[in-house]
């Protein structure tokens, strides 16, 4: 969480990275502390202090912020790869194309939509009457462990969840996909290897968040539910919720010069400040 605080603070605070590149990196950021949010402090809590109850409407909610930021994220992630397509594709039009308007535009369109995608789902799920076992499979409230403990009629739930899940996962994905697919032809289509290196490198980055996430997510909710796997699904669970924010500021600022140069001269300011103070 306090390295993707970091990195949004850097983001904000240093000139160079006013780029949209990196305006959506300070919001996967913000996102990707807001994720951890949802779900560290209840589970942190629980082991802490051994108490693992949680009542019928903080567990909707729970859901509610959860889902909402997967779907954000899956936009978000979108987004970031149409900006990456435009700046290798269409490098001319890059700056045309990429204004801060329409920045802000995607950005917000991402929240949004993240949001929205599952008002109708979590309706649905606050109706239910739960009379069965009250313990949750799982480390957190996700969709399926908390309605399998519902004896209500789960048919037009799990439809409308499905419908939700495919507009607003699937379609991001297509996004996501077709945009590497005309990034990865383009690269191949440069003579150099120095060139197809360097317009490599400007999206590894995000590539590299973009397969865990999904791989994850696929991992976690495609996979048949066989008792092998149901135990692997909690693991994978973690991975996203806990292990994929802790990884994200790494792989940026590892992989990333401009990064690198922005969080030297913010140490360097903090160790000059403190001098300055003891003096």
């Amino acid at each position: 969480m306090a390295g993707n605080i970091l990195i949004a603070a850097l983001v904000v605070a240093d000139q160079h990275l006013h780029t949209p590149m990196y305006f959506f990196l300070g919001n996967l950021s913000c996102l990707e502390t807001c994720y951890s949010s949802t779900v560290l402090p209840k589970m942190l809590a629980s082991l802490l202090s051994g108490d693992r109850t949680i009542s019928v409407s903080s567990c909707i909610i729970q859901f509610y912020f959860f889902s909402a930021l997967v779907g954000t994220e899956c936009f978000l992630l979108s987004m970031m790869s149409y900006d990456r397509y435009l700046a290798i594709c269409k490098p001319l039009h890059y700056a045309v194309l990429m204004n801060d308007r329409l920045c802000l535009q995607l950005t917000i369109g991402s929240w949004i939509s993240g949001f929205l995608a599952m008002i109708i789902v979590t309706i649905l799920m606050a109706r239910l009457t739960f009379c069965g076992p009250t313990e949750i499979n799982s480390f957190f409230c996700d969709f399926i462990p908390v309605i399998k403990l519902s004896c209500s009629d789960l048919h037009v739930l799990k439809v409308v969840a499905f419908i939700c899940s495919s507009v607003f996962s699937v379609i991001p994905f297509i996004l996501t996909l077709t945009s590497y697919i005309c990034i990865i032809i383009t690269i191949l289509r440069i003579p150099s290897t120095t060139g197809k290196q360097k317009a490599f490198s400007t999206c590894s980055s995000h590539l590299i968040i973009v397969t865990i996430f999904y791989g994850t997510l696929i991992v976690a909710y495609m996979l048949p539910k066989i008792d092998t796997l149901r135990n692997m699904n909690k693991l994978f669970s973690v991975f996203y919720t806990v292990i994929t924010p802790l990884f994200n500021p790494l792989i940026y600022s590892l992989r990333n010069k401009e990064v690198k140069e922005a969080l030297r001269k913010a140490l360097s300011k903090c160790v000059a400040f403190a001098r300055i103070m003891e003096m």
